[in-house]
């Protein structure tokens, strides 16, 4: 009995310590779930699923961008007569001539200053006293989220991040007479910080906002710690670029000393004619997302980042002098970071100011890096776009970005432009490395296509980062579209002005299927106070339409008007007898699971009041439709399940309202009768008309007055049993 009961006390330790030990083991095992996930996320690509841009020469797009860059087109004109500047007494060909500059072009934004402040609920005082860099980050954002088919209202409250590169803060408003308020308004409208946090503020987005200034590198960093903040899980998508507008030509005069700029005004990357940098304006906005999320919302991607690094100079042979050996260590990082060696990558967007010093530092870094241990044959291809759009400064690396996702999709390498010949500076010989002084067609060698792209700034911060193709995905099996369907482009802005660009915009896009067009317009943008529609059944009545829309004429099919520009209510309205025809709902029956069920069970509850089938009846396999009592009940039931269709994409009623037998409908759907009960009524409503109404008199619908015709037809009002009218005038 001792035994035992020593027994019985060690057991109940015994079963605390497997308990804690089973515990442990359980919390061992969600411990490493959970690291394998962060390290998985941490080693995800990043999707880039939208861009938006403007840069000199006209462009406002990734399209205009590409056709630039590609064809090599000269975006460079005289300063700008509307920013206060002396234009005439600007130039003097002495470098060493105070307060001038012996440059006369540069790339500008010429319409920098035009900014819609309504449109964002911005006032015009604080519209003044925003730096033009902050008004440009702002409608490209949201251009940046329209272009992803994402309405930018939808995404208020979300996590999404802002990080924009910013670097000049010389915009200083004529701001003389307003005091108190006012003052702040140009704080916070000249303040570099305040330029991701306006983004976010207007689009109501709760993620990080940070404003990089790392001076040249600025916009390329912002984008390296987007994606780091995506892999943490800090947001779950983000917007990164960055914005240069120069509000003084402070940059021309100061760099003028130097002799830092090119005589001509254009960056010669890597040319043997190199004789400075040359200063251009441009705006560029990314959006992100880790590319597992980017799948599971259907988002198209565009191209995958598959790593980045960003390092400093350190103590070096000057603060804004370029640092070679650096340079070799962000890329050595960066290749690392995405699990890639110097031969997987074909080409590299790189820095090339122009300047000569920095390019041939550049090049002796890549040639000791991507130049090394690589098939001669297949030598890592060397461009700038800053031979073509400038030097954007804030904004030049993620022009980088745009140049070499468009050239990724594209399957070409656009020419550097203006090069004599390879800079004499390096020893080519040394490593793999070509100069792209000529557009070449982009293989995949083996591999998909990856190119790397270089920014680095006289801060001395550096960075490089490694784009890949988008991956292939599956193709999803789709049913061809109808040839004779019918669409409406939707098309909204919030002034008469921005709705014909728009129409124009619309009406240039070319070879674009009008029902993904459509689809897009109705679902991916923020519908504003200005409204019209192109009804379309071909390319060529889209195009009608819409170069009408824009030209402010009428055309067939192009409706326009007003709204409030808030989201509206939706009501539903079921229609009567004579708005059906033959085969109506036959389609949907095949194509649509949730239609076919509600029509079965239609089917259910009219089987005890009627003797046909209401399938066959759909199906065109029964010639009834002359009959009222087959006619109303099919209706009916047709109504019933366009709604079920409705309900199942999301699309819920505030209201509902029917007319005649659409009055059953409309209470069927409303939850007011039962779906027998109102089969019932239906039925035997018609059943009734048929039976005593029938074959003894006729309708017609006029678009008069009721005062009109009830003139007209007076001589016979006799004859007349019912006038009902439905409006003051029905159309």
């Amino acid at each position: 009995m001792a035994n035992e009961s020593w027994r019985k006390n060690m057991s109940a330790p015994n079963e605390q310590i497997v308990d804690a030990l089973r515990a442990s083991l359980k919390e061992n095992v969600r411990l490493q779930q959970e690291n394998s996930a962060l390290a998985a996320a941490a080693a995800e690509p990043i999707a880039i699923v939208s861009m938006a841009c403007r840069y000199a020469g006209g462009i406002r797009g990734p399209e205009d961008f590409w056709r630039v860059v590609s064809e090599g087109a000269d975006v460079y004109t005289g300063f700008p007569a509307d920013r206060g500047w002396d234009v005439e007494g600007l130039y003097h060909p002495d470098p060493d001539n105070p307060g001038t500059t012996y440059v006369r072009e540069g790339a500008f934004l010429h319409d920098a200053a035009q900014f819609d402040a309504g449109f964002f609920g911005i006032s015009p005082r604080e519209a003044l006293a925003m730096d033009p860099q902050q008004r440009q980050l702002l409608e490209v954002s949201w251009e940046t989220l329209e272009r992803a088919g994402i309405d930018p209202h939808s995404v208020r409250g979300s996590d999404i991040g802002v990080y924009a590169g910013v670097v000049h803060q010389d915009y200083a408003p004529d701001l003389s007479g307003f005091e108190g308020f006012m003052s702040l308004e140009r704080a916070l409208g000249t303040a570099g910080g305040v330029a991701s946090g306006r983004v976010a503020y207007t689009l109501g987005l709760e993620g990080p906002a940070v404003t990089v200034d790392t001076m040249c590198s600025s916009s390329l960093v912002a984008i390296h710690l987007a994606s780091q903040a995506l892999r943490r899980g800090e947001c779950s998508m983000a917007l990164a670029g960055g914005s240069t507008v120069m509000a003084t030509p402070g940059g021309f005069v100061g760099f003028a000393r130097q002799r830092a700029l090119a005589f001509d005004g254009r960056c010669k990357s890597y040319a043997a004619a190199a004789d400075g940098s040359g200063w251009a304006e441009g705006v560029g906005v990314l959006l992100l997302e880790r590319l597992s999320v980017a799948r599971e919302r259907g988002h198209q991607v565009l191209a995958v980042i598959r790593g980045s690094a960003v390092n400093q100079d350190g103590a070096s042979n000057g603060l804004t002098a370029p640092n070679g050996p650096a340079q070799q260590r962000v890329i050595r990082k960066a290749l690392a970071a995405a699990g890639l060696a110097p031969s997987d990558v074909d080409t590299v967007e790189g820095h090339g100011t122009g300047t000569v010093l920095g390019d041939p530092i550049e090049v002796q870094a890549l040639l000791a890096t991507y130049g090394q241990g690589r098939d001669p044959k297949q030598p890592l291809l060397l461009g700038s776009v800053k031979s073509v759009v400038g030097h954007t400064q804030g904004a030049s690396g993620v022009a980088g970005v745009i140049k070499m996702v468009q050239s990724l999709r594209h399957g070409k390498l656009p020419a550097t432009m203006h090069v004599d010949a390879p800079t004499p500076q390096v020893d080519w010989s040394a490593g793999a490395i070509e100069l792209l002084t000529e557009a070449r067609e982009w293989p995949r060698n083996g591999h998909p296509r990856r190119g790397g792209v270089s920014s680095f700034g006289a801060s001395g911060t550096n960075a490089h980062m490694i784009l890949e193709e988008a991956p292939e995905e599956e193709p999803v099996a789709q049913e061809p579209a109808p040839a004779n369907g019918v669409v409406p482009l939707v098309v909204s802005a919030a002034t008469a002005a921005s709705l014909a660009a728009q129409a124009g915009r619309l009406a240039e896009v070319g070879d674009v299927s009008l029902a993904d067009m459509a689809g897009t317009l109705v679902s991916g943008r923020a519908v504003l106070s200005e409204r019209a529609v192109v009804v379309a059944g071909s390319t060529e009545e889209a195009v009608t339409g819409l170069q009408a829309l824009a030209r402010g004429e009428s055309a067939p099919g192009l409706l326009s008007g007003r709204g409030s520009g808030a989201p509206g209510k939706v009501v539903w309205v079921f229609p009567g007898q004579g708005t059906q025809w033959a085969g109506m709902g036959r389609e949907l029956l095949d194509v649509s699971p949730v239609f076919a069920a509600r029509i079965a069970e239609c089917e259910t509850a009219l089987a005890r009041w009627v003797d046909w089938s209401l399938t066959d009846v759909l199906r065109g396999e029964a010639d009834l439709l002359d009959r009222v009592d087959v006619v109303q009940p099919a209706s009916f039931a047709v109504m019933v399940g366009l709604a079920a269709v409705w309900a199942s994409l999301g699309v819920e009623p505030e209201a509902v309202v029917g007319h005649s037998q659409g009055e059953i409908a409309a209470a069927c759907v409303s939850g007011a009768l039962s779906l027998e009960d109102a089969a019932k009524v239906v039925a035997l409503r018609s059943q009734a008309i048929a039976a005593s109404l029938a074959g003894r008199g006729g309708m017609a619908s006029v678009a008069l007055s009721e005062e009109d015709a009830t003139a007209r037809i007076e001589p016979w009002a006799a004859a007349w049993k019912s006038r009902p009218s439905t409006g003051p005038r029905p159309w």
